[in-house]
């Protein structure tokens, strides 16, 4: 088991695509974009009136099914997140966002 400090975006694609490549693959994005959606509604049903350690499995889950999901639809996620945030706010460009309150994100 790795430790946590071990662990990046990218590993964790890789031990997806290691673990479950060859089913994902087959399922398509179509197929792998309902299972993250039904993980999502778990989580929030967690969220909203289960235990810190169903919270926790949802959260782990739903990370999951999402580099499963880049994967299938090869998107790297690591390179992703570094491109649109990297920077600071996607939206004002600064750290920490100084965007007016309604505004997204």
């Amino acid at each position: 088991m790795q430790t946590r400090s071990e662990w990046t975006l990218q590993r964790l694609q890789a031990l997806i695509r290691d673990t479950y490549g060859t089913k994902d693959q087959r399922r398509g994005i179509e197929g792998t974009f309902m299972w993250f959606m039904e993980e999502v509604g778990e989580l929030s049903a967690a969220l909203r009136c289960g235990s810190q350690e169903e919270r926790i499995a949802e959260f782990a889950d739903v990370l999951a099914w999402l580099a499963t999901l880049a994967n299938v639809a090869g998107v790297d996620l690591e390179a992703a997140v570094a491109a649109k945030y990297g920077s600071g706010c996607p939206g004002c460009g600064k750290l920490p966002c100084v965007c007016a309150p309604a505004e997204k994100p």
